[in-house]
């Protein structure tokens, strides 16, 4: 029971993150921290791709600040904790 507990109280909506929200993303193939630069929330509906200012430094690499698939962004630190983010907008769709 506790271990169902934990794991709704870990996770926040893809939704829910806010411009300068500190994140985990893994699109450099290993997680990797970096900083929103912008909401996901754009008029009524949300954005598949989002700027972010990543810190490659912590693995090696260079901080540079771009875009990245919202699929890519996997958790998110509020309130002095790591949070996984669910929800996240399928970023592929089929042209007819």
């Amino acid at each position: 029971m506790d271990c169902e507990v934990e794991d709704m109280t870990t996770k926040i909506d893809y939704k829910d993150l806010k411009k300068n929200d500190r994140i985990k993303s893994n699109q450099l193939g290993q997680p990797v921290y970096g900083k929103l630069m912008e909401s996901p929330k754009q008029g009524k509906g949300l954005k598949k791709t989002i700027l972010i200012h990543t810190l490659g430094t912590t693995i090696g690499l260079y901080d540079e600040t771009g875009s990245v698939y919202s699929h890519q962004i996997i958790a998110v630190h509020r309130d002095g904790e790591w949070y996984e983010v669910t929800g996240q907008p399928s970023n592929y769709s089929i042209a007819l």
